[in-house]
């Protein structure tokens, strides 16, 4: 099976990339630079070009049996108007192009599993919600809602597409940790806000493995939840994280501070989603780490 990868270079794409070449499989992945022949590993090839523009590129997507949408720009910034503008139009661009690359009646990919997020539920307190839960309101919602749109239009071509909502992805050298970590580590973490907000949350082992099943499990399609099934309160995690890294994590942030220094921004960290990996479950798919601590052990662990 030859697979495409939009955004493989990143935190998630290259450990999928790389997993999934380890599988035998072979791995094409765009890129928006040239690589040379040194850089690439075995069964893994680079394809220039920018998914947010059309070009040469969209013929090779005709080629392959599958596709990974990863493409986008970083919501961890200020939501200023420019920087809002560029985390939704390099995700609508990115997956417009690349549905827009296949034909009906021609070769294409057999699957599409494009990424979305659980911002696509709003704001939710602590409701249980699971794949049928309705769009919220707010930017993120908005967000998703569009990015998926785009994705659900390959179905009309006859691919399969299935939308993964990532939870918050936790892992060594970057996802959220490589934010938090930091001040943890010096003592200084803590919750947020009430600290009583829902913190959804996905170890990236397993949202690879998750990515992989997606792929392989034909009966899987429409939007799948990818997060652990066992979500905690934003105080729960500065505990786990505290203890951890035996450090203490009693710091607690006030939101009216994150509201004056992240703007809108802040509404992401002193709200969120108690969300269910409904469909998942139900299809067998099983957690390395489905508990918080066990994967911050595992994510923090030193090696030997």
């Amino acid at each position: 099976m030859k697979i495409l990868i939009t955004g493989g270079t990143g935190f998630i794409g290259g450990r999928l990339a790389a997993r999934l070449a380890g599988e035998g499989r072979d791995v094409v992945i765009l890129s928006r630079s040239r690589r040379s022949p040194s850089e690439q590993a075995p069964r893994i090839s680079y394809l220039e070009g920018d998914p947010t523009r059309p070009g040469p590129w969209q013929e090779a997507v005709r080629k392959c049996e599958a596709a990974v949408n990863l493409a986008g720009t970083s919501i961890f910034s200020p939501w200023t108007r420019p920087n809002k503008l560029r985390i939704l139009e390099s995700r609508v661009a990115a997956t417009r192009n690349l549905v827009e690359s296949t034909a009906a009646g021609g070769p294409k990919p057999a699957v599409l599993v494009s990424a979305s997020a659980i911002g696509y539920y709003g704001f939710r307190g602590d409701e249980d919600v699971d794949e049928s839960g309705l769009a919220g309101q707010d930017f993120l919602a908005g967000v998703t809602a569009a990015w998926e749109a785009e994705a659900s239009r390959a179905e009309a071509k006859g691919v399969r597409v299935v939308r993964g909502r990532f939870g918050i992805v936790l892992g060594g050298r970057g996802g959220a940790l490589g934010q938090m970590l930091p001040l943890y580590r010096l003592g200084l973490g803590g919750p947020l806000g009430s600290g009583r907000q829902w913190f959804s949350w996905i170890h990236v082992d397993d949202l690879v493995a998750a990515l992989v099943f997606a792929l392989d499990h034909p009966a899987l399609a429409g939007a799948v939840n990818m997060a652990a099934p066992a979500p905690v309160r934003n105080r729960d995690l500065a505990k786990a994280l505290g203890r951890a890294l035996r450090r203490p994590a009693v710091l607690r942030v006030p939101g009216f501070a994150l509201r004056i220094a992240l703007g809108e921004f802040s509404l992401a960290l002193l709200r969120g989603q108690k969300v269910i990996p409904a469909k998942l479950l139900a299809a067998g798919f099983v957690f390395r780490y489905p508990g918080i601590d066990a994967a911050l052990a595992q994510i923090l662990a030193k090696p030997k």
